[in-house]
């Protein structure tokens, strides 16, 4: 019995930790479907036909980091359109979160609420929030579950990937570090994108 238990509670680590792995490169992106910042309904099938496309996901409007990236890509967005290269910016944050971040980003590309956090699932880069971040949250007035709505207390790793037009994944950023390491502020370049293009 102790050792049944035992690989139960192994196996429920291990499907966690995968759970938020994040997919690898090499691998394919799994299609998805979701309305914009516009209501206009965006497949990744769709995108990959017009060239290969960026997805970024981020947390919210209300993270300082995630929204610096998020208008780094519009800032630097011709850069990557001359290059026939679709962004598309995904987050948990409801429709009301969406028009907060286009507009402190001036966004002119695709930004999506994941609603039911069907497409951070499939990247496998969603996670629940634990009672250390909340605390943080807290301290900065930060409501998570009520700027998510109805995708509750849970956030996607800062994460960033390059699908090429056959679907495959050709790079990815994928930041797991703690609130409390100095890196965790860090997230996908431009710079970075446009050399692994």
């Amino acid at each position: 019995m102790k050792r049944l238990i035992f690989v139960v509670l192994i196996v429920m680590i291990s499907a966690f930790a995968f759970a938020q792995s994040g997919l690898k490169v090499g691998e394919k992106a799994p299609d998805f479907k979701a309305k914009d910042q516009n209501g206009n309904v965006v497949t990744l099938k769709d995108a990959l036909k017009k060239g290969k496309v960026v997805i970024l996901f981020y947390r919210g409007y209300w993270c300082p980091n995630c929204s610096r990236a998020v208008k780094s890509l519009q800032d630097s967005l011709q850069l990557l359109t001359d290059r026939n290269v679709s962004v598309i910016a995904i987050s948990p944050e409801g429709a009301d979160g969406i028009k907060k971040t286009v507009s402190k980003s001036k966004a002119t590309f695709t930004v999506l609420s994941d609603e039911g956090l069907k497409i951070s699932k499939a990247f496998k880069v969603a996670f629940k929030v634990t009672k250390d971040m909340d605390a943080i949250h807290n301290q900065y007035n930060i409501d998570v579950v009520g700027n998510n709505v109805s995708n509750g207390n849970y956030l996607p790793r800062p994460s960033a990937f390059i699908i090429d037009t056959d679907g495959t994944i050709i790079y990815r950023y994928f930041n797991t570090l703690p609130y409390s390491h100095p890196n965790s502020n860090n997230r996908v370049t431009v710079k970075e994108l446009l050399q692994n293009l």
